[in-house]
């Protein structure tokens, strides 16, 4: 559990600062003095009781921070209020300090998020997951999954037919040059994903996916990943020699599969998804997109609801330690909202899971681009140095090779051993 839907603000200029205190008080006349002396952290807190938002107030001006109330404070009715909090990281945890002074259970669960939170957002990720044979060490490189797409329809346009005789094998030999490319993972999905595609039966699905796990577990070494939000998929899947669940819709759209993956000690990856069929436009050259999606505000609402997904896994019995969790990039977002989420994907850490991020040829970046989905290798390649900068830790993409090369030259730079 945390309070109040706590997260580190990622914010790269002071624009993005200005955006973040409009939220609060768009006409505080304090807003460029508070842009100027924003040079530390931002923490963002949602619906803060008026009284512990007055507290937090006192307490981190007097260790010379700053607080972004909403005006009139006394004025609102019960409920809460937003709060930005401004500071340097040493003023922070002393704020953590200050109110574990009040004996307060639910505020000793305050500063330990804020003290987790700070550290998070400052540190790599350590730590490590067993998927398959392979050990995946958080924070030392970044790790490729390459896609597999099993499908007549695939939005990348490498989908492998799947009603063809051949199928089976063309699937192994495109799995097997990933690997012999330099993948970590191999994701073997049946189903397409891309905007306004129409679903297939569980059991078309199935015939797919499953002979391929069957064939490729005996052929590689690296872990396989099903692709799927069914339980019986993710069942049978496993059974072939499946490692890894990667679900794009949460464990949302099935109820049963969290329970499958808990019972098999499986890793999983929880992605954030707001797809609606009514929100999907189509083009000929640039294929499809989101159009019209809100949020009241991205990265706190795809924050929230990853925390709840996140709950849902932990209920069902599934370990911390298998959790992997996805923003969902194309998934239910504009071209905008993509954009801005790989931005500030950093914001994710506050979760304290590793982040999968699947950029690869999507539309926010034909659409940025103005390119159909064959010219897209160098607009992936950014995002996904951009993508690991600000805190992946896999990377799923079509073009391997390249991406491998890709993430080793990120990694380079801003690994720190």
């Amino acid at each position: 559990m945390t309070l109040y839907n706590l997260r580190v603000l990622q914010l790269h200029s002071p624009d993005d600062l200005r955006a973040e205190l409009r939220q609060i008080d768009a006409a505080s006349l304090q807003l460029n003095d508070q842009v100027a002396r924003g040079a530390g952290r931002a923490i963002k807190l949602e619906r803060v009781p008026l009284k512990l938002a007055r507290f937090l107030y006192q307490e981190l001006v007097l260790e010379g921070g700053e607080v972004v109330l909403p005006p009139r404070l006394d004025d609102r009715a019960a409920g809460g209020a937003d709060v930005l909090l401004l500071g340097t990281r040493h003023q922070l945890q002393h704020l953590a300090v200050r109110i574990r002074t009040q004996s307060d259970s639910d505020l000793n669960l305050l500063a330990d998020d804020l003290e987790r939170a700070l550290d998070l957002f400052e540190h790599s990720r350590r730590g490590a997951i067993k998927i398959g044979a392979v050990d995946f060490q958080w924070g030392v490189r970044t790790y490729v999954m390459g896609i597999v797409n099993v499908t007549p329809d695939s939005f990348s346009g490498d989908g492998i037919i799947a009603p063809a005789t051949d199928f089976v094998d063309r699937a192994i030999a495109q799995a097997q040059q990933m690997v012999a490319d330099g993948a970590d993972i191999l994701d073997i999905g049946g189903e397409s994903t891309r905007p306004g595609s129409q679903p297939i039966t569980a059991d078309e699905e199935r015939q797919r996916v499953i002979p391929v796990i069957e064939r490729l577990r005996s052929k590689v070494s690296v872990p396989i990943s099903i692709d799927t939000y069914r339980a019986d998929t993710a069942r049978a899947a496993l059974d072939a020699g499946a490692d890894l669940v990667n679900d794009v819709w949460g464990l949302r759209m099935d109820a049963e599969i969290k329970r499958v993956v808990a019972q098999r000690g499986a890793p999983v990856v929880i992605m954030h998804n707001r797809s609606k069929p009514k929100d999907a436009v189509q083009t000929e050259r640039l294929g499809g997109r989101y159009v019209g999606v809100e949020y009241a505000d991205l990265l706190a609402d795809v924050i929230r609801e990853l925390r709840d997904q996140v709950e849902t896994a932990l209920d069902a019995g599934i370990a911390p330690g298998k959790i992997i969790v996805d923003p969902g990039i194309g998934f239910g977002k504009t071209v905008e909202q993509n954009l801005k989420l790989l931005d500030r994907l950093g914001e994710l850490r506050v979760l304290g899971y590793p982040i999968l991020l699947g950029p690869s040829r999507k539309g926010f970046i034909g659409f940025t681009l103005d390119l159909p989905v064959d010219q897209r290798v160098e607009g992936t390649a950014v995002a996904v140095a951009l993508g690991i900068e600000r805190g992946a830790d896999i990377v799923r993409v079509h073009d391997v090779k390249s991406m491998v090369r890709a993430a080793k030259m990120t990694d380079a730079v801003v690994r720190k051993k």
